[in-house]
């Protein structure tokens, strides 16, 4: 359904839960969970025994990633002064209504329900914001104008 995405980075608190809403609701390809190096994890964070561990998705020429950091012992980081990864991103979907369902029925919230651009380049399509279950914002457009 998701056509279009760059390679953006979110910082998520529970991988496994975070996968399942990309993979099960959004219908992104998981490639693989791995963790990262120690020595990478500790230089990134700036936190000894510091864990990274980066879920991996493709689309059609483009990627995406969900990065969970942890201490030692499974201890959570704050990455809240950390450059850990973006806060939004814009997806373009095809068979968007049927998207917007899918995320509805996963419990999703559009605090400004589903609208039509009205200007620019993507006047006349359909829009929706919802946040991940990390409260990172999604911005979905459709990738044809509505009739």
């Amino acid at each position: 359904m998701i056509l279009s995405l760059h390679h953006p980075s979110f910082t998520v608190e529970d991988i496994e839960r975070s996968v399942a809403f990309y993979r099960d609701v959004l219908g992104l390809t998981l490639e693989g969970i791995w963790e990262r190096d120690p020595a990478y994890s500790e230089g990134v964070t700036g936190v000894p025994g510091a864990r990274l561990k980066v879920a991996y998705f493709t689309l059609p020429n483009a990627s995406f990633e969900l990065v969970e950091y942890t201490g030692g012992k499974g201890v959570k980081i704050d990455t809240s002064t950390n450059n850990t990864g973006s806060a939004h991103v814009c997806f373009i979907a095809d068979d968007f209504d049927a998207l917007a369902d899918r995320l509805k029925e996963a419990g999703a919230v559009f605090p400004g329900g589903v609208n039509v651009i009205p200007g620019g380049s993507n006047k006349g399509k359909k829009i929706v914001y919802v946040e991940d279950p990390d409260n990172n914002t999604l911005e979905i457009i459709s990738s044809e104008v509505s009739v």
